[in-house]
């Protein structure tokens, strides 16, 4: 009965045994022989990681399209994602592919609803800080006082302010699910990417600041840098906007750390001529009627809130620029639902308080005369409904309304 033929890995183990390794040339051939499978091995595993490591790489699955289109439209599209992804060093880069090897499990058993950046993958400031200085002190347009390097010395996280610099917070505004997904063209890209979405938010700033005012120190916390994921934690409008309103334009001044006036921040306010009238407080009303667009390009509740909402992808990309027509509900609507408007509107005024000149019961037999002019009813109207309130249409800042006295009509009715 004939033995079985030893295997390969055997008889390769004899032949080298039987080499002799005394002979220099032996030895010679050995050396170049272990060179070459090193370069080709050290090679190989260099192509491999510069592949991956290239946005070609991204790309190439479906579910980053809405992350990769966002990055080629925006000022960083000529840097490689690990650059900012990726702590500096060999060892952090190795063990960072050992950690994506959980990508390609995801990607092969099921594409994930949603991409989003968890606190263990925040991008660190040493990955900024290879390209960028921390000794700046103002912005690139000259307006905005930020000392960066105060800043990064207390700790606080480069992407605290500029989260949205490369993917104008897709997860935040919840436009990079499965169903989104076909739409991230590069043309839709840049509809979708606008500097509200990649610049600082005033409104993140004003948080911030408020907190620390509170004792508080939010950054210490990496889930307050990173961008919300809707899915999970939708953070809710802080409930002192208006305070801090207040603060801003100078109606309320408090013993506070960092000041929430413009002027700490702003190095230039850019008051419109209208604003410095005597009476503009008591007049902007008639303004407001015939430029809302216009006033809300500054007073709008997204300049004053960190949190992005929710939005529809296909109503983003379908949004024309409407031109305003002149209407008095929009407006009242407006002053009541917005924080920056409803910051006063909300209050009681004067005349409806016992005062030395008056009483209120002679506001109540009185104030008929406020109201004869339609610029009257127009003031009275941005806190009263002439008619009790519907389900689902904006609160107003009271419960009275006209018809809760004159349950028989009103004299303009009656004459007609």
């Amino acid at each position: 009965m004939s033995k079985n033929k030893p295997g390969r890995i055997r008889r390769l183990w004899r032949k080298c045994r039987n080499i002799d390794w005394k002979n220099p040339v032996n030895r010679w051939k050995l050396f170049f022989v272990g060179l070459i499978g090193c370069i080709v091995i050290f090679g190989g595993m260099t192509g491999v990681i510069a592949f991956t490591n290239s946005p070609t790489f991204c790309k190439s699955c479906h579910e980053m399209a809405p992350e990769y289109t966002t990055y080629s439209v925006t000022s960083h599209n000529q840097i490689t994602c690990v650059q900012c992804h990726i702590k500096p060093g060999l060892l952090n880069m190795m063990t960072h592919k050992m950690k994506s090897l959980k990508e390609v499990y995801y990607h092969v058993t099921g594409v994930p609803e949603q991409i989003v950046q968890t606190e263990e993958e925040a991008i660190s400031n040493v990955n900024c800080l290879q390209c960028h200085s921390k000794n700046r002190l103002v912005t690139a347009s000259g307006d905005l006082k930020v000392n960066h390097k105060g800043h990064i010395e207390e700790g606080i996280p480069c992407i605290t302010c500029h989260a949205g610099v490369v993917h104008a917070k897709v997860a935040a505004r919840d436009i990079n699910t499965e169903k989104e997904r076909d739409l991230w063209t590069i043309s839709n890209a840049k509809k979708l990417v606008q500097e509200k979405y990649t610049d600082p938010n005033m409104g993140t700033c004003i948080d911030c600041h408020n907190k620390v005012n509170k004792g508080e120190k939010p950054w210490t916390d990496i889930s307050y840098s990173v961008p919300a994921n809707p899915e999970v934690h939708q953070k809710k409008t802080s409930q002192d906007t208006q305070n801090i309103i207040l603060q801003a334009i100078g109606k309320q001044q408090v013993n506070v750390k960092l000041s929430m006036k413009c002027e700490t921040c702003h190095k230039k306010i850019k008051v419109p001529p209208s604003h410095q009238w005597a009476y503009w407080k008591q007049a902007h009303g008639n303004t407001a009627i015939q430029e809302l667009d216009q006033c809300l390009e500054c007073h709008q509740d997204s300049e004053w809130i960190k949190e992005i909402p929710k939005q529809d992808i296909m109503s983003q990309l379908n949004q024309e620029k409407v031109k305003y027509v002149p209407n008095l509900t929009v407006v009242k609507d407006e002053s009541r639902a917005n924080k920056f408007c409803s910051t006063c509107h909300a209050n009681r005024p004067p005349s409806h308080e016992n005062t030395a000149i008056h009483s209120v019961d002679s506001w109540l037999t009185g104030h008929a005369r406020e109201g004869s002019s339609p610029e009257g009813k127009a003031r009275c109207f941005v806190c009263h409904d002439r008619e009790k309130p519907k389900a689902g249409e904006v609160k107003p800042p009271t419960d009275v309304y006209c018809e809760y006295c004159h349950r028989t009509g009103f004299m303009d009715e009656q004459n007609n």
